[in-house]
């Protein structure tokens, strides 16, 4: 069986999460097997392996769980992208568009420098909102961005339109 199918067998749809009318996508399945969590990593490392990456950013929470093992198997540091008042030292920020308001990501001003080439990762490609404020924390500190790296990307959201020219890879498109 295919990877992509793997994951849409384990992924749980959660009916009206957090609200009525959304059909929440949930991940925790995958992360209780180990070995298809391990082929979605090398999966991950093997689409990237060949540009050069100097570090691996995870925006929070769930980009974490996948960013952090891309970042050892490429034997790369990783770097949190949080959200705004959550990182400890200087940061530098970015706000973008929420459905209904603003929101803001952060990281450590010295985590991304103009010699690193960065890989994002997370669990979900919606909107784009947060990848794309991601993307410009890393331009802001004149790093380069490799690529994205998606376990489910969802189509009808149209986030890749966020995206423009950056290198992005989805596993699973729904």
């Amino acid at each position: 069986m295919e990877l992509k199918d793997l994951i849409s067998k384990a992924v749980r749809d959660i009916p009206d999460f957090p609200q009525k009318g959304v059909i929440f996508k949930d991940i925790t399945p995958l992360l209780s097997d180990i070995n298809l969590y391990n082929k979605i990593i090398d999966d991950f490392v093997d689409k990237f392996k060949n540009k050069n990456i100097t570090k691996v950013a995870g925006l929070e929470a769930r980009g974490f769980l996948f960013g952090i093992s891309v970042a050892q198997k490429l034997n790369v540091p990783f770097v949190p992208i949080r959200k705004k008042g959550k990182l400890p030292y200087k940061t530098v920020s970015v706000e973008y568009e929420l459905e209904y308001g603003k929101a803001a990501v952060e990281m450590h001003e010295d985590a991304v420098n103009e010699k690193d080439n960065v890989l994002i990762a997370d669990d979900l490609l919606a909107t784009g909102g947060t990848v794309s404020a991601a993307i410009e924390l890393i331009k802001k500190l004149k790093g380069s961005v490799a690529g994205c790296a998606f376990v489910i990307e969802l189509l009808f959201l149209n986030g890749k339109e966020k995206l423009k020219d950056i290198d992005y890879y989805s596993i699973v498109k729904y």
